[in-house]
């Protein structure tokens, strides 16, 4: 018998077991998003801004910020936000006209930029912004922006039943949409590109299924490359349907990914042209559960985000009771698989008591997005000067700020604090450079992670009596060097012959005798790191930093 069948035998035993419990310990990494629609103003804007109002862009502004604070409370760490809706989009784009969601009209600007807004908002609150492109449709077949790429690119788009899409098979089409994400990768700091609708809408007809999935790939693999060119720490990710394929015990009914919309999802990761995805589940029971376990089997390593119907929780739509999501959430968890909710104004308006279930129970603590260890590997250095100060009673830890790096900080009333511990973490993903402590604690660490999502050593810190503080792991000030030889005090507790000196980078350059005075005479000018080489060659401590910096002999 197949391991993959066999685990489908279990699955009523795994149900009972995890349907009616929440993890004691919850997950230092975890994708935990919502789709925030833009079209139609279905979660925002729920009014139009005016470029000649300023009050009405005020409060279009912060309809978004409310959001965004419901969201910061849920412990959200990634928003998906709608940033081309049918051949429009919600940006200054030198490639596609306005959508008519921000102002009310089609091809007019509100006044402002709502995606340089929504980044930056998201941003100080400690959330990934991802930008969410509809693809393949383009809206109706006579509505501005479909009439504008019919005249523009006659061959890319066509007519199914009144609607238009672009043509996978077109070669435009994958360079076309290509050139959007790029747009967006170039001129913004966004932290990830979404593609939705990814696939052959069900309307299209007869298509040979090999030639179809092919098309959509190339699509695809195409945006993957050009986004990553520009800046590989983007995160690339699809939202197929949410049933793959048939499963050897379960049918999908007729409605799955692979054969009825031609979305080869799960090769995608297998060959590596997805960070993310993001399947579509919005389905109970049997129509859930082994399609998951199915997604997360064949992820290859990349990170798979369930999408949850909490719309379906309404009344209107399908009125699930709140334990279905409960339960979903639940199996979600205990196999790895983060969990995107569908929409945001399901979630913040609380439906059946969805938002209390996520903020109070079951993502009442932080989670950092799992880092793209096949993208990038390398942690960053640890946080450089921090320090404890008083000030009107209250504490401030701060530190000083790289380019290019955000933080995290932890906080236990133990002696020791675990980072590995979720519940100790206080704030993450911070831009800024200073943090005020939320209450007493015994102990603080502070890290600073990439944009890959990689994490430094912590720098602990221990608040003392008084006005003293003890610190340790912080870095020791700028070595001695007179760009000949480099001053040491060597650590008699360092077991250590020998010193490597390394790149800014974490390069290593030289192996060096660890002496009082060390010959640099053959290293370049530039900054370095230095490092003692245990005698086993296994230990490491980290000395400090050096610069040398010699006269110009012209």
């Amino acid at each position: 018998m197949h391991f993959f069948t066999s685990r489908r035998t279990l699955f009523a035993i795994f149900l009972l077991l995890f349907a009616v419990s929440v993890n004691a310990r919850p997950p230092k990494y975890e994708v935990r998003a919502v789709w925030l629609a833009t079209i139609g103003g279905i979660d925002w804007p729920s009014d139009f801004a005016n470029a000649n109002n300023r009050q009405s862009i005020v409060r279009q502004k912060r309809q978004l910020t409310t959001i965004l604070d419901q969201l910061q409370k849920a412990n959200v760490n990634t928003v998906l936000l709608q940033v081309r809706t049918r051949g429009a989009v919600i940006y200054p784009s030198d490639i596609e006209p306005w959508a008519p969601c921000m102002s009310g009209k089609d091809g007019q600007s509100p006044g402002y930029d709502p995606l340089r807004f929504a980044i930056q908002e998201c941003h100080k609150r400690g959330m990934e912004l991802h930008a969410w492109l509809v693809t393949i449709p383009v809206g109706k077949w006579n509505s501005p922006a479909c009439k504008r790429l019919r005249r523009q690119y006659p061959s890319m788009i066509v007519n199914k039943k009144g609607e238009g899409y672009h043509n996978p098979a077109s070669p435009l089409t994958a360079r076309y949409l290509a050139s959007i994400c790029k747009e967006i990768a170039s001129k913004y700091d966004v932290d990830g590109i979404h593609l939705d609708y990814i696939r052959y809408p069900e309307t299209w007809g007869n298509v040979n299924p090999t030639t179809a999935r092919e098309n959509i790939t190339d699509i695809v693999r195409t945006i993957y490359r050009e986004v990553k060119n520009i800046h590989p720490y983007i995160k690339v990710s699809a939202a197929p349907v949410g049933k793959y394929k048939n499963l050897s015990r379960y049918s999908s009914n007729g409605w799955n990914a692979y054969s009825r919309v031609h979305q080869a999802a799960q090769e995608w990761m297998r060959e590596g042209i997805v960070d993310q995805l993001y399947p579509m589940m919005y389905f109970r029971a049997d129509n859930f559960y082994p399609f998951l376990l199915d997604w997360q089997e064949h992820s290859y390593g990349r990170t798979v985000v369930s999408g949850l119907g909490v719309y379906m929780l309404d009344r209107r739509e399908g009125n699930w009771p709140l334990r279905d999501i409960e339960r979903e959430l639940n199996v979600c968890r205990s196999n790895g698989v983060g969990h995107c909710l569908y929409r945001s104004r399901f979630l913040t308006s609380n439906t059946k008591g969805v938002y209390n279930l996520v903020c109070d129970e079951f993502d009442n603590y932080p989670a950092l997005v799992p880092p793209m260890k096949w993208q990038h590997s390398t942690p960053p250095e640890s946080p450089q000067n921090v320090k404890i100060t008083d000030e009107k009673g209250r504490k401030y830890v701060s530190w000083t700020k790289s380019n290019g790096l955000t933080y995290n900080v932890y906080a236990s009333n133990n002696n020791d604090v675990n980072i590995n511990d979720a519940r100790n973490l206080i704030s993450a993903r911070m831009p800024y450079s200073s943090i005020s402590l939320p209450g007493h604690y015994r102990s603080v660490a502070i890290t600073a992670m990439d944009r890959y999502g990689n994490e430094s050593r912590p720098v602990k810190i221990i608040p003392g009596g008084g006005k003293g503080y003890s610190h340790n792991t912080v870095a020791p000030p700028l070595m001695q060097c007179d760009g000949r030889f480099l001053s040491l005090q060597k650590d008699k507790l360092i077991d250590a012959d020998l010193v490597m000196i390394k790149s800014m980078m974490g390069q290593v350059l030289y192996v060096k005798p660890y002496t009082s005075y060390m010959d640099v005479r053959n290293v370049p000018d530039g900054m370095y790191r230095l490092y003692s080489l245990g005698k086993k060659k296994k230990n490491t401590h980290f000395l400090g930093f050096f610069q040398i910096k010699r006269k110009s002999n012209g």
